[in-house]
């Protein structure tokens, strides 16, 4: 693609450049929280508990006194960190078996298109909780129950594509030229499926993130006093009836603008890779 047309889709669109910024921001926080927090994430002081946002306090304190915007910083890093992991453990996984599945169907498909039904027919967020509660909560355990339950995404959109291109003419070129099928699957077929799946990856990362905070906040997921977002809100939602809105609210909304960003940023990417999506 030639910049003056990636210029003029992103001018199409301009939440893409937003989501663009939002993502940068992110990772900056992700990366570089803990180092730019103006107080200690951890540190108690009951003497500012339940403090309303300040120019000391940005985001207020919460019932420990710690500081709330110190804790939304370094919490990005634990969020998006289990999301990566599980999006790419997903990815790879399903990847491998959708692409197995699409290039040489038969009972190969059947068997692996079984599995999958298997597991979309649970619902599925009520699956990332057994789980957990069977494995443990723990970080590690939050992301294979967060890639197991997207892994069936990954399957079927790989699969529709590989299917589709086994037959094209370039497939039956690099047979013909004395090419294994391991070799033309993934050194022909698999870079004309990588656009979509990137598409996928992005969207997944937002439902990672709300999977694992939604886990956190039921108390299935990550333990405190770790600052993580679904645990803060959690904390902070028996403090709202009695006014102390702050302690829930900028925790939600970090996670609410991070799922919005992936979300558009998806958006974006499929408006850019797939020419067919062009508004």
């Amino acid at each position: 693609m030639e910049r003056r047309e990636l210029v003029y889709l992103l001018k199409q669109n301009p939440l893409t450049p937003l989501a663009i910024i939002m993502f940068a921001v992110l990772v900056f926080a992700a990366l570089f929280g803990s180092v730019i927090s103006p107080h200690d994430p951890f540190a108690s002081n009951t003497a500012d508990a339940l403090q309303a946002p300040s120019l000391t306090y940005w985001f207020g304190t919460d019932q420990l006194g710690r500081d709330i915007f110190s804790r939304v910083l370094v919490g990005a890093q634990t969020d998006l960190g289990i999301a990566l992991a599980a999006v790419l453990l997903a990815a790879a996984v399903g990847t491998f078996l959708g692409a197995t599945a699409g290039f040489y169907g038969g009972r190969t498909d059947a068997t692996i298109g079984r599995f999958t039904d298997i597991v979309m027919a649970f619902p599925l967020f009520v699956l990332a909780m057994a789980i957990v509660a069977a494995l443990g909560n723990s970080v590690i355990n939050v992301v294979y129950a967060s890639a197991i339950i997207n892994m069936p995404f990954y399957v079927r959109v790989v699969r529709s594509e590989v299917a589709v291109l086994r037959g094209a003419g370039f497939v039956e070129a690099a047979r013909l030229s004395g090419n294994r099928n391991p070799r033309i699957l993934w050194l022909h077929i698999m870079p004309s499926v990588m656009p979509p799946l990137v598409v996928q990856m992005s969207l997944n990362m937002g439902w990672s993130m709300l999977n694992a905070a939604s886990l956190s906040f039921i108390g299935l997921g990550i333990r405190p006093p770790s600052p993580e977002w679904g645990i803060m809100v959690a904390d902070g939602a028996q403090y709202i009836i009695s006014g102390q809105w702050w302690v829930a609210f900028f925790p939600g909304l970090a996670l609410t603008l991070a799922v919005l960003c992936f979300n558009l940023l998806g958006d974006g990417l499929r408006d850019i890779i797939d020419p067919r999506q062009r508004k």
